[in-house]
């Protein structure tokens, strides 16, 4: 089964105006010098404290440039960056790709033996750094860096202050003569089980994903939309949507204080656009519920509300719909809206699955999602709804370019200018997934209907249970997760006789969660029913280890963490026959 277009689209000519930029446009630095020529004078990037217009940010970046060019790197080089989202990121990477240098982009809140590991194996020469305190950490690991750059300095040979590093003066940024197939970036996977591998793109696998985005949502991009950057920049969904695709469309991107100050920063720069994780629509639907509560009139009035707004969005709304929508925009809906500044419209939702009651809770409110999928080696946007054809509880139709299959297992490969070109100093790794004629193994199970993609969990994922019967994780804790009483979960099973479910939830006695879990599996099979919960009040973040740096479970780590526990469960009763 295959649906998309071929790998050829872009040569027909007939397309090329609807692109948000020309074709003649072919590596990063081309497109922002391109924005700078078309709008100089609009404004780029703002945070707390100053906003840069294109023109500006040109000749802010150009110091940069003159910078990194008395550090004797050559084309083809990596240069790592470690910081929150801010300003000097995307000055930073942009003269650093003027040179032809490679960007290795770093979570800032990675662990430090993971951020060693990733510049010895990269071969990174030059580190730019926000943390001082991390990188004390990092540096006796670190010893391949000739150079590193700090906001605040510490004392060291290889180190110096941002402030003193840069000069007064820049020199212009020129394109580089380099292959649009050339490497642009290296970017390490969260690894979510064993160590990171580096996934290589190139500048024409960025810029196809970016001007397939244009073509999708073509609607959406003459608007002046103001973009809160909030996810890492190092992640790719991030990087692509939130930085690239706002250069090609001339959006403000606004840089908060980070997803930690998500609620503060919405308020405050009340944007019209964010590209989020579902994890951030989780903890908003738990703190209104808390707020609404579970019964009484305030939570009768917030599901009409909701009900009827999903109706609305899926052409159904009845005369009584119609009647109260007013009343119920006035007295519910703007005001669940006032958490997101009063402005939000547009949601770039991917990453991760997300809860179909969450795009229904949403959705119904008066917020627009716009869901997608994607990997860091499609970079990464590979499918997306439309907004004149969107169903968000699928993750779309392939975009203009790309051609997807099902292999007979049910695992989606895809193929197209965006795939990577491999893993970096892996070759073993690249061709367990790259076939020779150009089809990259997602790892994600899928099926086709009516040429929407639905995912329906992981390959390696799968649970076999010890009766042969087999599970999808991801399926079943997404069913679970529509009781708001569970806030994170994972099922454990594998090679077991039945199922256990791990629980970060409110106080509540384990029957009633393990009666609640289950009733949220009542569509499943038979033996998709969870036996015991092990509930927790600690949830899982970054910072205990249980969740990578984009905010996916880390499985192994946590049925490590509590395998005493689980194997308590599953141990046989002391009055059990033997």
């Amino acid at each position: 089964m295959t649906a998309g277009s071929s790998p050829t689209f872009w040569q027909d000519a007939r397309l090329r105006p609807e692109a948000a930029f020309p074709l003649s446009v072919t590596t990063l630095t081309e497109l922002l010098l391109w924005r700078v020529q078309m709008t100089p004078g609009t404004i780029a990037y703002r945070d707390a404290t100053r906003a840069l217009t294109w023109g500006e940010t040109l000749t802010e970046a150009s110091r940069y440039r003159r910078a990194l060019a008395t550090e004797g790197l050559r084309p083809g080089d990596r240069v790592a960056i470690c910081a929150r989202n801010r300003i000097e990121w995307i000055l930073f990477e942009q003269a650093a790709l003027s040179l032809g240098l490679v960007i290795v982009p770093l979570f800032f809140n990675d662990r430090a033996d993971s951020l060693a590991w990733c510049l010895d194996h990269s071969g990174a020469r030059l580190l730019l750094i926000e943390d001082p305190a991390l990188w004390q950490a990092v540096a006796p690991a670190a010893t391949g860096l000739e150079r590193v750059i700090l906001f605040t300095p510490v004392p060291g040979d290889r180190a110096r202050a941002l402030a003193d590093w840069l000069p007064r003066e820049g020199e212009p940024l020129v394109c580089p003569h380099t292959d649009p197939d050339a490497l642009a970036t290296i970017v390490y996977t969260s690894g979510t089980t064993g160590r990171p591998k580096g996934v290589m793109l190139s500048h024409r696998n960025i810029l196809e994903d970016v001007r397939a985005l244009t073509l999708a949502l073509p609607t959406l991009w003459p608007e002046r939309h103001r973009l809160l950057s909030f996810l890492p920049l190092s992640h790719m969904f991030e990087r692509t949507v939130g930085s690239y695709v706002p250069m090609a469309v001339a959006w403000e991107v606004i840089f908060g204080h980070g997803v930690q100050f998500l609620a503060d920063d919405l308020v405050r720069f009340k944007p019209t656009l964010i590209v989020s994780v579902p994890r951030v629509f989780e903890r908003i639907d738990q703190r209104m519920t808390e707020r609404i509560g579970r019964s009484g009139l305030r939570r009768r009035l917030f599901e009409r509300t909701v009900a009827s707004g999903w109706r609305r969005f899926r052409g159904r709304e009845s005369l009584g719909d119609r009647l109260l929508r007013p009343f119920l925009e006035v007295l519910v809906a703007r005001r669940a809206r006032a958490a997101f500044g009063g402005q939000l419209r547009y949601v770039f939702i991917g990453g991760a699955a997300m809860a179909p009651r969450l795009f229904t809770t949403f959705t119904g409110l008066g917020l627009i999602f716009v869901h997608g999928y994607g990997l860091t080696e499609t970079a990464p946007v590979m499918c997306c709804n439309r907004l004149e054809d969107n169903e968000p509880l699928s993750v779309g139709r392939p975009l203009a370019g790309v051609e997807v299959r099902l292999d007979p297992s049910g695992e989606l490969c895809v193929r197209g200018p965006i795939v990577t070109q491999g893993y970096w100093r892996d070759a073993e790794a690249t061709r367990a997934v790259l076939s020779q004629d150009g089809w990259f193994r997602t790892g994600d199970i899928a099926r086709l209907t009516d040429g929407r993609i639905y995912l329906a969990g992981r390959c390696k994922e799968i649970i076999v249970m010890s009766n042969g019967e087999k599970v999808s994780p991801q399926d079943a804790e997404q069913a679970i997760l529509s009781d708001s009483v569970f806030q994170q979960v994972l099922l454990i099973g594998e090679g077991r006789p039945g199922l256990v479910l791990l629980a970060v939830a409110e106080d509540v006695p384990e029957a009633e969660l393990l009666s609640r879990a289950n009733a949220r599996l009542h569509d499943f099979p038979g033996y998709v029913r969870v036996r015991h919960v092990l509930r927790f009040d600690e949830p899982w973040t970054v910072e205990n280890g249980l969740l990578t740096p984009t905010l996916k479970l880390r499985r192994h780590e946590i049925e490590q963490r509590y395998g005493a526990a689980i194997e308590a469960l599953y141990a046989p009763h002391p009055s059990a026959p033997s």
